[in-house]
């Protein structure tokens, strides 16, 4: 039984850890691509130049949100550094204080008299152990064991991969033309990709796979719809 409820991380190993980053960029990814060809579509522009717009987007918006979540992850690392240091030192220099707050927290969780006096005297006899009970149980921080630089990697390499899939059709009848419903064909890899990712999204949130496959398909379905008329409308205006 307990080699069961472990295997799910044998499996994945390291990359478990980054799924969620690959998840979420990916469907950034996806929905982002797919606008931009549903409102390129909606314009009827030349497919050479939705290409253009569609790469352009896709590298531009990888880069800027694989920076976002480095930036934000080194951000919280960084905090929780500043905070941990802070505990270091009342520890140092306030000890019977800190050591109250220990034991303040440790009452609330139900323990008193002689229990409470030993977990207080075990958790104050390690400084690292005090200075991680009190970062967890006071500030309600716990640090993240996640590279800042992986962080940004996944999202970058999801958001690329995922989101070059609406552009792989044009792509291909650009350099082998044929006689394929392109946009057609574009929406059908999309919403297998979308499917994909949602079914991710589902292990990632422990939820309904289904429920997460529907919810990530809506969502790309309401943004090319919406791009889609826009494009439409801007086409009518401007042209």
């Amino acid at each position: 039984m307990e080699n069961n409820i472990h295997l799910p991380k044998t499996n994945f190993g390291k990359l478990q850890e980054y799924l969620r980053e690959f998840v979420y960029g990916g469907i950034d990814g996806a929905v982002t691509t797919f606008a931009v060809v549903a409102g390129g579509f909606g314009a009827n522009l030349n497919p050479g130049i939705l290409i253009i717009l569609g790469l352009a987007n896709l590298l531009a918006d990888g880069f800027s949100m694989s920076v976002g979540a480095y930036l934000s992850a080194k951000s919280e690392g960084d905090n929780f550094g500043k905070h941990e240091k802070i505990e270091y030192w009342e520890i140092e220099n306030l000890p019977e204080m800190e050591r109250e707050e220990i034991a303040t927290i440790y009452r609330k969780k139900g323990f008193k008299g002689e229990l409470l006096e030993n977990i207080v005297n075990h958790i104050c006899s390690d400084k690292d152990l005090w200075v991680a009970e009190m970062m967890k149980d006071e500030l309600g921080m716990m640090r993240d064991s996640k590279s800042p630089f992986k962080i940004g990697l996944a999202t970058l390499i999801s958001f690329v991969l995922v989101g070059f899939i609406p552009l792989m059709v044009y792509l291909y009848d650009f350099f082998f033309p044929t006689d394929l419903n392109i946009f057609l064909w574009t929406s059908i890899l999309t919403g297998l990709a979308f499917m994909i990712v949602g079914w991710l999204k589902g292990i990632v949130n422990q939820t309904s796979k289904l429920r997460s496959v529907s919810e990530t398909l809506g969502l790309g379905l309401l943004a090319a719809v919406v791009a889609f008329y826009v494009g439409d409308l801007l086409e009518s205006f401007f042209m």
